[in-house]
């Protein structure tokens, strides 16, 4: 027979409450400089863009207020809207703003046709090929604008020039009002087409390549892929080249003209950006300068925000 022992162990043994541990408190500076952790790291870039960008965007604003020659002993006189009143009376302006945009249209094809043209046409060169094909064609951007422009000068020249005995003629294309701005557009675009063609090459490198493959298992040709796949795919990368030659085309010419044209002959070669900058320091009139400036600031930026929406609606994405 058995009998149970109670456990003395257990009834001697006192239970346990479960102790609080007390909550660490974290000081208040360490809190802010958590929070604060990620605008500290943003601050430089924010302060350069106050510095090199906001500040004389807003000091530009004021300065379209006056009237102003540029000397420091003449004293700003106050003018109101009267310069933006001016300015969009003068035909130069109109003259200049068709200008842009034949300039804008006549790079469209060296900054999206034939970077396309040629991305396609070599994706089949691998290795060191590869390399040295794409060195040769970004080796043009490279080059300083006013070096360039040097050597075209020389190129184009009426006498000597090796474009004049190649084609048997005697045009002096730089200084006739006909051929001036074709050969700036011309000049700008054979500069910018390679870099145009590397970001035109690095887009297709990103689309996959089972889009292709799913495609020639259902019988597709290599044209049909090309048109029906990979160039919709390319779509944002062709926006982007859209929107940088709209947006910066006028400055991308700018050393050309000052260097080549000075804006002539004619005013034919007078964009609406070097139009503004010829209103500041050759006519000193610098609250007029500083109006072209805004007008021309608001105007991008409205053509960039539609080009923007546009895109947002057309461009297909590999997700």
């Amino acid at each position: 027979m058995f009998v149970a022992v109670p456990d003395l162990a257990d009834a001697t043994t006192p239970v346990r409450e479960p102790v609080a541990v007390p909550a660490i408190r974290t000081h208040p500076l360490r809190r802010v400089v958590r929070v604060a952790e990620p605008y500290l790291y943003l601050t430089p870039a924010v302060a350069l863009l106050v510095v090199w960008t906001y500040r004389p965007l807003v000091q530009a604003a004021q300065l379209s207020t006056y009237s102003w020659n540029l000397l420091p002993t003449t004293p700003m006189v106050p003018v109101g809207p009267d310069n933006y009143r001016r300015l969009l009376e003068l035909p130069a302006v109109g003259d200049s703003v068709w200008r842009t945009v034949i300039l804008i249209v006549g790079l469209l094809p060296f900054t999206l046709v034939l970077p396309v043209v040629v991305g396609f046409a070599t994706r089949g060169v691998h290795g060191r090929a590869r390399a040295i094909y794409q060195s040769l064609i970004f080796a043009p951007f490279l080059v300083a604008p006013v070096a360039s422009a040097a050597v075209w000068q020389w190129l184009l020249d009426p006498g000597a020039g090796i474009v004049n005995r190649v084609l048997g003629s005697n045009t002096n294309w730089i200084h006739e009002p006909a051929t001036a701005q074709w050969v700036i557009v011309a000049i700008t675009g054979w500069h910018f087409m390679g870099f145009a063609v590397l970001v035109v090459s690095a887009g297709m490198a990103g689309i996959s390549g089972d889009y292709a493959e799913a495609a020639q298992v259902d019988g597709a040709t290599r044209r049909q892929i090309d048109w029906w796949i990979t160039l919709p795919l390319l779509s944002p990368t062709l926006v982007f080249l859209g929107l940088m030659t709209v947006l910066l085309s006028a400055q991308w010419t700018f050393p050309l003209i000052d260097t080549l044209t000075q804006g002539g002959p004619s005013q034919a070669t007078t964009n609406i950006y070097y139009l503004l900058w010829d209103y500041g320091f050759h006519s000193f009139d610098a609250g007029l300068s500083a109006a072209a400036g805004i007008m021309l600031f608001v105007g991008f930026g409205l053509v960039a925000g539609v080009l923007v929406w546009i895109s947002e609606r057309i461009s297909f994405h590999d997700d």
